[in-house]
């Protein structure tokens, strides 16, 4: 059954690094799959071209496009009760480092 927002929403970010894995997972893969059985109603995985984190290290695409670690942020937008309801599931898969946002959105139009 389809589901679908209009009105105030929580969008949730989370940003952690393309090689974080989840035992033998990619991470972000992991998560995207995990949200998808939680029933929220879309995630999007993004590449990020460049960036640094808590280390200071700059993580950037190499000169023929190999990548060293580059950052990742999964979007989440969906109602503040299903949010809840899976932030304690990615706060265990990011144990091991990364930064979870949560802010409230607008949603303007949904199709």
């Amino acid at each position: 059954m389809k589901r679908y927002l209009t009105g105030q929403a929580q969008m949730l970010q989370i940003f952690i690094g393309e090689d974080d894995l989840w035992g033998t997972e990619v991470l972000y893969e992991a998560i995207i799959r995990k949200l998808r059985m939680l029933g929220v109603i879309g995630a999007s995985a993004h590449r990020g071209l460049m960036g640094f984190g808590q280390q200071q290290r700059i993580h950037k695409s190499g000169r023929l496009g190999l990548s060293t670690e580059l950052p990742v942020t999964i979007t989440v937008i969906d109602t503040p009760e299903h949010i809840q309801r899976v932030l304690p599931v990615i706060d265990e898969m990011i144990a091991d480092g990364g930064l979870v946002v949560l802010s409230t959105v607008q949603v303007i139009k949904h199709e």
